[in-house]
């Protein structure tokens, strides 16, 4: 009997058991998207040639300038501040995003759409985050996960050709309900039922479904005019055990009998469109099935799929701009803002956080953009996917942290002249949604990964599941090999294949090294643990924790190459050791928690030489600061998507730093006599250009102030006046709220 065949018929029964049961959901889920990059560093050998051949970011002339144009003119429309008071976008806004089809930059042209590639869309929805969250919302619900997408890739010719070109022009606005209040993140569970039906429907029998739903957290429902619906199909004439067909997507148009939607939530207290939607007993005709009739219970699959690309692209993006703003607004007013006669950004606790902040900036967008590229060469990478959304959604809610603290009693006073307080409250949102971080690191990231990265796991998986001895022998005799390559790679050195940037060949090393520790690592648990630990998730979480830094910090190789851009080398570097760093406490985190009592020899073992991780010294932290103190190329390099808002504390401070620039050195000498004479016209009088100067110390100490509002007893006087005769004001006396536009109630919902 051959080898495989004897090691297959021995192994058979104990994996039967050991290997953990998979659903119908749990299959589609894993068997959505492709395998990239972090395939090769689940296996132990990232080969750099592979990760560079992926080539830089492309745009085309029609995005480019559309990203000039159209997106520069929206973002100047917007004011933070009073989109945030008001709760909703101004009518000009809603307007100009349906006359510019930002609602159907995913629509192909001929259906009337933009045509834009994922890079082009991501880069859309950051900039306008940059300046408003909500309105990035807004725009992006409608390109992501949702009708549009499902269309484009399910829906029937005549789906396409009604609905498409109405998207695309805004004459539609859509929301997908999918989540209700009994099934958030087990989205799979959804209790919403459609049992098929015939009806009159028009004035002619209608096969259809009658769907009873209750659906909530669903972005721009309030405002929609058509809603995808998921529900459960159920076909009642099957036999028993045969009725569920499936998880099957719909498109229904607003308004329509029996189901209620225009309520809102407020997450929190955010201005962008999202409330539940409820339905009884709502007539589904089998032409608003998306697909038709062929894809009812095909509905989980088509959202799987989905998400296995959409996970990179918005939610990555709204992360990122998070952290462009949050640095450049901590940089910026660390050069502003003096205390004890120096610039805060000077003072070492400060700088230490900026620096940190653009280590992780540039890693964690250089993943996004790598992960962009494979997305426009037609690639599906769903563990990456997944890896982007957790790690730029978490370091964008860290910057946004950081700059509080650095920004201080400025930072948390409300008002037009906030820079950071809206983008701190509404932080979570992205961190909740589409796949909590929680469940996301915890089961998808390394419980997918387990299966479709590893190179043998699935085959394994297949050959018990056909009870195929013969291949499932072979795939243990290759599985051991593996395992015993990274064994040896792990305690002796890994090779390094392919040839990355020779600036960046020691880190290159160490990423293969860690790599290498990882994968046996990770083979070690399942071996261990088996189908164990799919439940043991502080441990499946810590997997895909170090799987994730893994591809952030090859990312940052990858970028280093195609920007070419030598002047930011030590930031590249900073940001692998930082990336390394980490994965090797949560390796060590790991080890020091397996359930086996050899854990601690095993892990000093896999370990070794591992004294070269140590995090970045402070001199190096310091180091960065400065360049990013006295270099504003850089700041531009490594937040590309900052954006000039219509007014707000994020334009006074640029306004300020540009004033800055134009004076040089001379701004510190300026803030010398100004605290000597607390006088900004005697302190400009001292410069070579006074009137540089003192516009620049104006618009520094509009940077610096914060707002002010009537109290309450204000309130109560001006009660009490009502009925008096009107005073006349006083000439000198300014209006009432004369720095930020008043509005006394929201503008109204947009006609749609």
């Amino acid at each position: 009997m051959p080898l495989a065949s004897w090691i297959g018929r021995w192994a058979m029964q104990p994996f039967s058991k050991a290997l953990p049961p998979l659903g119908d959901t749990e299959r589609a889920a894993l068997e959505a998207g492709t395998v990239g990059f972090e395939g090769q560093l689940f296996a132990g050998s990232p080969d750099f040639d592979v990760l560079t051949a992926m080539g830089p970011n492309q745009l085309t002339e029609r995005e480019q300038a559309f990203l000039h144009n159209e997106v520069r003119t929206l973002c100047h429309m917007l004011d933070d501040h009073a989109i945030d008071r008001a709760q909703d976008l101004p009518p000009e806004v809603w307007r100009f995003l349906r006359d510019k089809r930002f609602f159907g930059m995913i629509i192909a042209e001929e259906f009337g759409g933009l045509g834009f590639g994922h890079y082009a869309h991501a880069t859309v929805v950051a900039r306008i985050a940059t300046v408003n969250v909500a309105t990035a919302v807004t725009v992006m619900v409608p390109n992501s996960l949702g009708p549009a997408e499902l269309l484009l890739r399910y829906g029937t010719n005549a789906q396409k050709e009604h609905y498409l070109p109405r998207l695309a022009d805004g004459r539609e606005l859509p929301c997908f309900g999918l989540t209700s209040p009994y099934a958030g993140s087990d989205a799979a569970s959804i209790p919403d039922r459609g049992v098929i039906v015939e009806r009159e429907f028009n004035g002619k029998p209608t096969r259809g479904f009658l769907v009873d739903f209750d659906k909530r957290y669903i972005t721009l429902a309030p405002v929609a005019t058509v809603v995808g619906l998921a529900f459960h199909a159920v076909d009642e004439s099957r036999p028993e055990g045969q009725q569920d067909l499936g998880i099957t997507c719909a498109l229904i148009p607003v308004p329509h009998e029996g189901m209620e939607i225009g309520r809102r939530h407020r997450p929190m207290d955010s201005a962008f469109m999202n409330g539940p939607i409820h339905g009884r007993q709502v007539f589904v005709p089998m032409d608003w099935i998306i697909g038709g009739e062929k894809q009812v219970g095909q509905g989980w699959r088509m959202l799987m799929e989905c998400l296995a690309a959409g996970r990179a692209i918005s939610l990555p993006a709204l992360g990122s701009a998070m952290q462009q703003t949050a640095l450049y607004v901590s940089n910026g007013y660390g050069q502003i803002r003096e205390q004890f006669g120096l610039p805060v950004g000077k003072f070492h606790a400060i700088a230490g956080l900026v620096a940190q902040m653009s280590a992780e900036l540039y890693a964690s967008d250089a993943a996004r953009r790598f992960t962009a590229a494979a997305l426009d060469k037609g690639e599906r990478p769903s563990v990456a996917s997944a890896i982007l959304k957790v790690q730029l959604t978490e370091a964008g809610r860290r910057a946004v942290n950081h700059g509080m603290d650095i920004l201080g009693g400025k930072g948390i006073i409300s008002g037009p002249s906030n820079l950071l307080g809206v983008a701190y409250r509404q932080a979570p949102i992205a961190i909740t949604v589409e796949g909590a971080n929680i469940l996301t690191r915890a089961l998808i990231v390394f419980g997918q990964g387990a299966v479709r990265c590893h190179p043998h796991v699935l085959d394994e998986m297949a050959a018990v599941q056909v009870n195929d001895e013969t291949a499932l022998g072979k795939a243990l005799v290759a599985h051991g090999k593996h395992v015993a390559v990274n064994l040896w790679h792990s305690l002796f050195g890994a090779p390094v294949l392919g040839t990355p940037p020779e600036a960046l060949a020691r880190e290159a090393r160490l990423i293969a090294r860690m790599s290498a520790k990882y994968a046996f690592t990770a083979d070690l648990a399942m071996g261990m643990l088996g189908g164990k630990l799919k439940r043991m998730e502080l441990l499946s979480a810590r997997l895909g924790d170090v799987l994730a830094h893994l591809y952030l910090a090859s990312a940052c190789v990858w970028r280093y190459r195609v920007d070419a851009a030598p002047e930011l080398l030590p930031f590249a570097q900073a940001a692998i050791r930082l990336q390394l760093d980490e994965a090797g406490k949560i390796l060590r985190d790991l080890y020091a928690n397996l359930p086996t009592a050899g854990r601690r020899v095993i892990g000093a073992l896999v370990l070794r030489r591992t004294a070269h991780l140590a995090p970045l010294r402070d001199v190096q932290l310091i180091e960065l600061a400065d360049l990013l103190r006295t270099n504003p190329r850089i700041v531009e390099r490594l937040a590309p998507d900052l954006s000039e808002p219509a007014a707000g504390g994020l334009r006074d401070l640029m306004h300020a730093m540009e004033l800055g620039a134009q004076l040089g050195d001379t701004t510190a000498a300026l803030n010398k006599v100004l605290r000597r004479t607390n006088s900004l016209e005697e302190a400009a009088r001292t410069a070579p250009d006074p009137e540089l100067a003192l516009a620049y110390l104006r618009a520094a100490d509009k940077v610096i102030q914060v707002d002010d509002f009537e109290g309450p007893a204000a309130h109560q006087a001006r009660d009490e006046n009502l009925s008096s005769p009107p005073a006349s004001p006083s000439p000198s006396a300014p209006p009432l709220f004369a720095h930020r536009p008043e509005r006394t109630t929201p503008p109204p919902v947009p006609a749609t």
